[in-house]
């Protein structure tokens, strides 16, 4: 048998882990001197009334190595193999903690760094489910990840610059003067890194940029899982996104699936940021 696993920087709560039958590993995150398991006994939904209420940034820890162990111990006892999909090596330092524990278990546990994060290492987890229903080779199903993995495209056009710069990602002339003149940037993750891609003023044509560059970056491989994700209490931005990019969607289905952004990038972009995430045709 061949399990799944993932850490909660997928925006893949608890809930809905057991409900696709897949194993969660949650990050840990403070506010001040309170620590909380990631979409284990803080919801996305709660974290950001918190973070919203909160005049500090709350601080994510790495998964540890020890806390790998038990996990892989726990799933690999009845003989099964485990293939964990995990948050960018390049933003954390989780994968490495899992690939060190890894080594105690003689191959049964493969570790495949998503090189992304959010909605975009959530489509990856999401196909690995769809490999595992289909073959029964961890070695191969891990192959084919990493090799798919390349084409997958995260990109993310935020509302505000302010949990950013008190981040310290970026100045606070900077994050002043964007908020002034209602600048609306947008990153994408690029190699397992985060990058500013373009810039819009307004929501409006910060709608039609993240369009564009969907079609820039290769545009929308339907075979394939692909989401759609916001941030904070309120999915409004996220439909009037899908109003403005019908083009993208209406010939290919009639429903896309969206997720509230959890906590390990939420605390950085704040609330009313969307995202879009997708295998690319390129």
């Amino acid at each position: 048998m061949i399990k799944i696993l993932t850490d909660s920087a997928s925006d893949i709560e608890l809930d809905e882990a057991e409900k696709l039958g897949i194993s969660l590993i949650p990050i840990l995150i403070r506010f001040g001197n309170e620590e909380y398991l990631d979409g284990v006994n803080l919801s996305h939904r709660k974290f950001f009334e918190r973070l919203i209420e909160s005049k500090e940034l709350p601080q994510t820890s790495q998964i540890n190595e020890f806390a790998f162990n038990q996990k892989f111990e726990e799933l690999t006892a009845d003989g099964s193999d485990v293939i964990a999909v995990l948050l960018s090596s390049k933003l954390s330092g989780t994968y490495a903690s899992a690939v060190k524990a890894a080594e105690n278990f003689k191959g049964k546990v493969k570790v495949v760094d998503s090189l992304n994060a959010c909605i975009g290492e959530r489509v990856l987890v999401q196909y690995a489910l769809k490999l595992a229903k289909q073959y029964s080779n961890a070695d191969a199903i891990a192959e084919e990840l990493n090799s798919a993995k390349g084409k997958i495209r995260l990109l993310a056009l935020l509302d505000t610059l302010k949990y950013l710069r008190k981040g310290g990602r970026i100045s606070s002339v900077a994050a002043v003067a964007g908020e002034m003149l209602s600048i609306k940037p947008v990153v994408a993750i690029e190699r397992g890194e985060v990058k500013l891609v373009g810039k819009a003023m307004g929501s409006k044509k910060g709608n039609n940029l993240l369009t564009q560059l969907v079609d820039r970056f290769g545009g929308i491989d339907f075979s394939m899982p692909y989401a759609l994700g916001y941030s904070g209490l309120s999915d409004e931005f996220l439909k009037k996104y899908l109003n403005d990019s019908e083009k993208l969607w209406k010939e290919h289905t009639d429903s896309v699936p969206s997720y509230m952004i959890g906590s390990t990038i939420g605390t950085h972009v704040g609330p009313d940021a969307i995202a879009v995430a997708f295998f690319s045709n390129n």
